[in-house]
């Protein structure tokens, strides 16, 4: 028993039971016109709840009614800020307006079902709410006081005692036929195919977005934290003051642009809507390529083209694969030799990174094979691919992007 009475004690079961009276408003406004409601008969009843239904139909045609009727669900029939009870589960009701016919047909048939239920429900709780007042008067020696269908005979003060019943009997009504409604609502009122399939790419934008910044951020920090390391090593196997320095300002300005990087990368995240600073493209590779040479790696470079006129995102993103190959050099092999061969084609990049093999394979982390997979990933992102190997004794990265 206690179970059963538990829903009587939720704000939302009352809330539920005002959304469904409202529903009564337009069938009661048309009855005071026609047929009226004095003394209503029971054909005068069906009339009440037959002739408000071309208005209703009329009414569901309207795109915007969809978004209300969304709305004042969600407010009313489902446990939030005004119900005892938390319930953080999507209710599962569209808030957008009608966008086919199929949503104007279910919004009028929620329109329909909403009308209907509130007309009977009005009509339950009079009669029962009017039962409860003659059982009171009855117990008072007034048997007068109301006149509902089922009569009250004679008097006594043992009708005080069903007074309660008729209360307790609308409210149990009330809960069920709420939790009823709030079903129905989201049969009728619940997302779309074409609102399930937009929900679905926003979704998967999201997840893109978020697997491109952890690419960013696993490319700038791992080549920043890759050269300092390196460099660090190098300085103190040479023990010169002065390779020392040029180590120590290579890695500030490494981590210097690690941290600017970071920082736009943060506000990406930290404010969705705001556009983040420009990121740094291929025409930028000086800088890359300085910084392997100064962690002790002869670099030779090969440039040929306008990496200028390059389109931005192929720009982009050529300039962290190759920021990711030479990190990935550093990291496996070393300061050796690396050679860089970057051409500008007239409908493709090509990009090369070559460099000797390392006497022993280096051990492989948990992280190992993230780097290579994030390139392959990329040029498959702009229609490209990348290939990995050996050739002719050394390890060479070869990447091919279309520039349309």
């Amino acid at each position: 028993m206690p179970g059963l009475l538990l829903p009587l004690t939720r704000a939302v079961t009352y809330t539920r039971w005002l959304h469904m009276l409202m529903g009564a408003i337009v069938p009661f406004v048309c009855a005071m016109v026609y047929p009226g409601l004095y003394k209503p008969s029971p054909g005068d009843w069906l009339l009440t709840a037959v002739l408000p239904v071309p208005l209703v139909l009329a009414a569901a045609m309207v795109p915007v009614v969809r978004r209300a009727e969304g709305l004042q669900a969600r407010l009313m029939l489902f446990p939030g800020p005004h119900a005892r009870v938390r319930d953080d589960e999507d209710p599962g009701v569209s808030t957008v307006a009608s966008a086919s016919w199929s949503d104007r047909v279910r919004t009028g048939a929620w329109l329909l079902l909403r009308m209907e239920t509130g007309l009977v429900l009005t009509l339950v709780t009079n009669e029962l709410l009017t039962l409860a007042l003659s059982l009171a008067g009855a117990a008072a020696g007034e048997p007068g006081v109301a006149d509902p269908l089922l009569r009250v005979p004679g008097t006594g003060w043992a009708y005080l005692l069903l007074v309660p019943m008729p209360v307790l009997v609308l409210l149990l009504v009330v809960t069920g036929a709420g939790a009823l409604m709030a079903k129905a609502a989201r049969a009728l009122l619940g997302p779309s195919v074409k609102e399930r399939l937009s929900e679905l790419e926003k979704r998967t934008e999201r997840l893109l977005e978020r697997n491109h910044i952890a690419r960013e951020l696993h490319d700038t920090l791992g080549h920043a934290l890759t050269t300092a390391v390196v460099q660090a090593g190098a300085a103190r196997a040479a023990g010169d003051p002065d390779f020392t320095d040029r180590a120590l300002e290579t890695i500030e300005e490494t981590g210097r642009a690690a941290l600017e990087d970071l920082d736009r990368v943060l506000l990406v995240l930290r404010e969705t809507g705001r556009p983040a600073g420009a990121r740094p493209a291929l025409d930028e590779a000086s800088r890359l390529l300085d910084s392997a040479r100064s962690s002790g790696a002869r670099v030779d470079a090969e440039v040929t083209g306008a990496l200028e006129h390059l389109p931005g995102p192929v720009s982009r993103e050529a300039y962290r694969m190759l920021q990711e190959a030479l990190t990935n050099v550093l990291r496996h092999a070393g300061p050796v030799p690396i050679g860089v061969r970057i051409a500008v084609e007239a409908a493709r990049l090509r990009l090369e990174v070559r460099n000797p093999l390392p006497a022993q394979p280096p051990a492989t982390g948990p992280g190992g094979g993230r780097g290579l997979r994030g390139i392959r990933e990329r040029a498959a992102l702009l229609g490209g691919e990348a290939r990995a190997g050996q050739d002719d004794g050394q390890w060479l990265l070869r990447v091919d992007l279309p520039l349309r």
